[in-house]
């Protein structure tokens, strides 16, 4: 529903980049304004809804792993055929995209002049592509699932022997990622405080959050997951969200995801800034973003620290 009503949005955003004129009190003009209002109430409902369904498709990954012989989690569960994981990747690419779009449109709207409509529809059509393939991926791996398939486990798939990105990331030295993942998380904070304060290195501030987003998966493999296991080869991102373990991946997502999304949207508002209609706008709405990003990384932060300090486990 999410892909098809964005086709339909993409072919009025065509309309609107080729046509739109808001000194024009043409028919045309009132026609495409009042799809654009439509359209713009509608989309930030379903992207809404897209961000859930990240979740949702994670969690009922999870959950129908006891279908599929040698799963164990939402790992295993993905590996039945070709197109669990593509669906997975594509999912959490085009909610990020979809989150900075929510930003880019709270911003236009701001304007009485809308002034980034055919930014923000141009984005948009980029991110229609991506929900077409993230349809086709999803539809795929639900009708293509057979209960008599054998998988792998997380155990195997997340080896550090095992000969694949994931087994890569898993084999990393612990205490050098370690390093990198604190040392990190100081620095944006760092950069993001002084942003906030005197509103400059705003782009710095993206880049290190992009970074810190980017560290961050790769820790949970490397290192972060093994604290919350007391497993020194238990490598899994996916065994975090059962409740073992109190659930604790959905928080720990939750944040990453809130705080890289936020913390990117601040350069792309950078790089569209200079209507004079925005000049004002902007940078408050950069500095409450910042702000937001800040708090979810502290949060990440605080629950990856959290097994490392109090738990007796240690690598």
């Amino acid at each position: 529903m999410i892909a098809a009503y964005a086709v339909y949005a993409s072919t009025v955003g065509f309309q609107i980049i080729r046509f739109w004129d808001i000194q024009n009190g043409s028919e045309r003009q009132l026609n495409l304004e009042r799809k654009t209002y439509l359209i713009s109430t509608v989309m930030t409902c379903l992207f809404g809804l897209g961000i859930f369904s990240l979740l949702l498709f994670i969690y009922t990954a999870d959950h129908i792993h006891d279908f599929f012989i040698g799963a164990m989690c939402a790992a295993g569960s993905l590996n039945v055929d070709k197109y669990g994981y593509p669906a997975l990747t594509v999912k959490m690419v085009s909610v990020i995209l979809c989150g900075i779009w929510l930003i880019l449109n709270y911003t236009d709207n701001k304007a009485l002049d809308y002034p980034l409509i055919k930014v923000k529809y141009k984005f948009l059509m980029v991110i229609t592509v991506l929900l077409i393939f993230d349809s086709y991926w999803l539809v795929n791996y639900f009708f293509g699932l057979k209960a008599n398939v054998i998988t792998s486990c997380c155990g195997i798939l997340f080896s550090e022997e095992t000969q694949s990105t994931a087994g890569e990331i898993a084999s990393l030295p612990s205490f050098t990622t370690q390093i990198i993942f604190f040392l990190s998380v100081v620095l944006t904070i760092r950069v993001g405080i002084q942003f906030y304060l005197t509103g400059r290195s705003a782009n710095l501030f993206s880049y290190f959050s992009a970074w810190l987003f980017l560290i961050s998966l790769v820790s949970i493999i490397s290192f972060i997951s093994l604290y919350f296991y007391e497993m020194p080869t238990h490598h899994c991102p996916f065994c975090l969200l059962q409740k073992e373990y109190h659930y604790i991946g959905y928080p720990l997502y939750l944040s990453l995801f809130a705080g890289g999304t936020a913390g990117i949207g601040i350069g792309v508002l950078e790089r569209v800034m200079g209507a004079a209609s925005l000049a004002s706008v902007i940078p408050r709405l950069q500095k409450r973003l910042c702000l937001f990003s800040m708090i979810n990384y502290v949060i990440f932060a605080l629950i990856t620290a959290y097994p490392m300090i109090f738990s007796d486990f240690r690598l």
